[in-house]
C-alpha cells in the first residue's frame, strides 16, 4: 500500500538517474496551473470554497487510471513537518503550508505524478521524469489533465485560454522546467554569460528549489517565462531544444575544465569524497558543494563505486525535514549536521561496500 511512510523510506524516481542525459539533468517537472469554473481563486476564496474544490478535485483525481490508488494528504491534519518534506521532494511550493485549510496533496506511486489543490490556482498537476525529458513529462501529465476534466469545468476562455491566478500562467498553463548541473560552467565562470541568454531566449533561471531559492553547487532550475503563443507541446519541445544545447555547452565546459587543469580537478573530486565519507559534522549547503564535485567525478569516470542516482537522492534526504522524520525528533541545528554526516557516510559506504 502507497503510504507517507513508503514514499519517505525509498529514494523518489526521479532521483534514480535513468533518464536521458542525467550526467547533466537531474529531472524534468512539467506542471499544469488549472481553476474550477464558478469558484473564486484561492486566494480570494473563503474557506468553504476551498473546501468544496477540495472535494471536487479528490473526487475527480480518484476516477484517474494515474491516480486511483494515489496517496491524499491533506495539510490541515498533516502539519508543519509533512510540508516540509514534501516540498524538500518537489511535491508541494515552500508557501503551501502557510495555510493549511482546504489545501491538500495527491501523489501518486513513486512520485512520478501528483498534485497541489487550492495553491495559487485550485489544481496545479506535475509530472517529474528523471534527466531531460520534457516532452515526455507534458504528455504524461496531459492525459491525466484530460482524466481529471472529465469530471469537473475549467475556468477557460476561448481568447485567453485557461484562467489563473497569475497573469503569467494564463493562456497554457504549463511550465517546464529541467533541474540542471552546470558545474563545469560555473568552474570556468561562463556560467553566467550562459544563464544570461537563456533569458534571452524567454527562459527563467531559478535555484534548486526554485522561484526565490538559492543556487547552491551550481544546480540551477531552467523553465518557460510565458505561457501564451504557443500550445503547450510546442512549449515541452522549445525547453527540450534549449536544454539539449545547455547540456552541449556544459560537456564541451567539463572537457575544457579537465583539459586545462584534470590532476586539479581530480584532486578536488577525491577530497570531495573524502570529506563526504569521513567527515562527523556537515551542512545542508557543504553537503551540496561537495556531492556537486563529486557528481562531477562520477560523471567524467575519475571515481568508481558511487553512482549519480546515490548523490542525487543524498541532495534531497540531507534537507532537515527528512532528517527531523528518520530520527523521530526535532534536533537542534548542531544535532542535524551530526545526523546529516552520519547520514552521509552510511549511505555512501553502503554504496561502495556493494560493488
Amino acid at each position: 500500500m502507497w503510504t507517507f511512510e513508503s514514499m519517505v523510506g525509498q529514494p523518489s524516481s526521479w532521483l534514480d538517474a535513468s533518464g536521458p542525459r542525467s550526467d547533466v539533468v537531474l529531472s524534468t517537472r512539467v506542471r499544469l496551473a488549472r481553476n474550477l469554473s464558478g469558484h473564486p481563486f484561492p486566494a480570494r476564496a473563503a474557506l468553504e470554497d476551498l473546501t468544496a474544490v477540495e472535494e471536487k478535485v479528490l473526487t475527480s483525481a480518484s476516477k484517474s487510471n494515474y491516480l486511483t490508488n494515489a496517496l491524499v494528504i491533506r495539510m490541515d491534519e498533516a502539519g508543519p513537518p509533512v510540508h516540509q518534506i514534501l516540498v524538500e521532494r518537489h511535491i508541494a511550493s515552500p508557501s503551501f503550508g502557510a495555510k493549511p485549510e482546504g489545501r491538500a496533496v495527491v501523489v501518486g506511486e513513486n512520485e512520478v505524478v501528483s498534485a497541489m489543490i487550492n495553491e495559487e490556482d485550485h489544481l496545479r498537476l506535475q509530472a517529474l521524469r528523471s534527466g531531460l525529458q520534457p516532452l515526455d513529462a507534458w504528455r504524461l501529465v496531459s492525459r491525466i489533465d484530460v482524466e481529471v476534466e472529465r469530471n469537473l469545468q475549467y475556468a477557460f476562455s476561448k481568447d485567453w485560454g485557461y484562467l489563473t491566478s497569475c497573469p503569467t500562467n494564463v493562456g497554457t498553463g504549463v511550465r517546464v522546467s529541467v533541474l540542471v548541473h552546470l558545474v563545469g560552467l560555473a568552474r570556468l565562470g561562463e556560467v553566467a554569460q550562459v544563464l544570461g541568454g537563456i533569458s534571452k531566449l524567454g527562459l527563467s533561471v531559478r535555484g534548486f528549489y526554485g522561484e526565490r531559492s538559492a543556487a547552491l553547487g551550481g544546480f540551477f532550475q531552467v523553465s518557460n517565462q510565458t505561457t501564451l503563443g504557443q500550445s503547450e507541446e510546442d512549449i515541452a519541445y522549445t525547453v527540450e531544444r534549449i536544454s539539449s544545447r545547455i547540456v552541449e555547452l556544459e560537456l564541451k565546459a567539463r572537457e575544457e575544465l579537465v583539459a586545462r587543469a584534470g590532476k586539479r580537478i581530480e584532486d578536488e573530486v577525491w577530497r570531495a569524497h573524502g570529506i563526504l565519507t569521513s567527515a562527523r559534522v556537515m551542512s545542508s549547503e557543504e553537503v551540496m558543494s561537495l556531492c556537486s564535485s563529486l557528481r562531477l567525478g562520477v560523471a567524467r569516470g575519475m571515481i568508481d563505486g558511487i553512482d549519480l542516482g546515490t548523490l542525487n537522492r543524498l541532495l534531497v534526504v540531507t534537507q532537515p525535514g527528512h532528517l527531523k522524520y528518520f530520527h523521530g525528533e526535532n534536533p537542534s541545528s548542531d544535532e542535524r549536521d551530526r545526523m546529516r554526516a552520519d547520514l552521509v557516510r552510511r549511505e555512501l559506504g553502503n554504496r561502495e561496500r556493494a560493488q
